[in-house]
């Protein structure tokens, strides 16, 4: 199995980090990855499909996960 990008270890990084502020998030996102916050989303919801991620950040990424169907299911 392939490893994660450099790109990808920061994004999941990123998320395991708390931040104080609002904002604070999306500059870090923008120094620190150089990614456009709305490209970072993008690149971090196909990560939690990608079982290299899984097998990276178990935690994280089930985390998210959970995160992300409650949203799901509270539209």
């Amino acid at each position: 199995m392939d490893e994660l990008s450099g790109r990808e270890r920061g994004i999941l990084a990123m998320e395991r980090r708390s931040f104080a502020g609002p904002g604070a998030k999306e500059r870090a996102i923008r120094e620190q990855l150089g990614l456009a916050p709305v490209r970072y989303y993008q690149l971090l919801n196909a990560l939690l499909g990608d079982p290299r991620a899984l097998a990276h950040d178990p935690i994280t990424v089930n985390r998210l996960r959970r995160i992300r169907d409650t949203r799901r299911a509270e539209r």
